[in-house]
């Protein structure tokens, strides 16, 4: 039995989620790239989090710019299905689906709350106090914490990371290379400033761009089933 293509996509990528989180539980990668960004004499970061300005482009106006975006294209995704804006009408799948990866996207954030992965900053190695635990790991039974942790996967990232879901937004093959390229740039420079701060491995913003974009393959295989956008 032949898969259709968008079934193949969301397979590949989950396969791919799933080597990418075995690579870094079985392997000292994170750490040792973490330590290029750590000075141990200083015990500080490459980036200061106190820096102001790089704070603003790079986590307080950069969410403040996407969530202003973001209700853009929900409005502009209700506006779609009004057939006198015929502009909008012709992208109407493309609006809904970035809509809803603009929502859905960010809401994995939400599985920090469960997850108890502790930041880089956090660990014993970086001049933390927490023993490194990683995702597929537990703390042990007599080890007390002090707070839980909230690390993974990286939160602030999947903003840019939705992003990704413009590439549906176009036909041309040449324009959807384009619009993932930079959605992608948006999500790693946005990653990338957390890791250079302390606050994340860079397994953190792997799986959270593999996790980003399977759900954003998953909405765009729903939308394309129903019947309102099937012509």
């Amino acid at each position: 039995m032949n898969l259709e293509s968008s079934t193949k996509q969301i397979i590949y990528t989950a396969l791919l989620l799933c080597a990418v989180i075995l690579l870094f539980q079985f392997t000292d990668f994170d750490v040792k790239f973490q330590s290029l960004f750590y000075d141990f004499e200083t015990k500080s970061w490459f980036i200061n989090r106190k820096d102001a300005i790089l704070k603003f482009f790079f986590y307080d106006g950069f969410k403040k710019l996407f969530i202003i975006f973001s209700n853009i294209i929900l409005v502009l995704a209700i506006l779609s299905f009004i057939k006198r804006f015929k502009l909008l009408h012709s992208y109407k799948k493309g609006l809904v689906i970035l809509s809803l990866s603009t929502i859905l996207v960010p809401s994995l954030a939400s599985l920090k709350s469960i997850t108890n992965v502790p930041c880089p900053n956090e660990i014993v190695d970086f001049g933390g106090k927490s023993m490194d635990v990683r995702i597929l790991e537990s703390f042990p039974k007599d080890y007390v914490q002090e707070k839980k942790f909230r690390c993974w996967p990286a939160g602030h990232a999947t903003m840019g990371f939705s992003l990704m879901a413009i590439y549906f937004f176009f036909k041309n093959p040449r324009n959807q290379k384009i619009a993932l390229t930079f959605a992608i740039t948006v999500g790693v420079l946005t990653g990338g400033y957390k890791i250079l701060i302390g606050d994340h491995f860079l397994s953190h913003t792997l799986v959270t761009m593999l996790l980003a974009w399977l759900i954003i393959l998953i909405i765009n295989k729903f939308v394309n089933k129903l019947s309102i956008f099937k012509t």
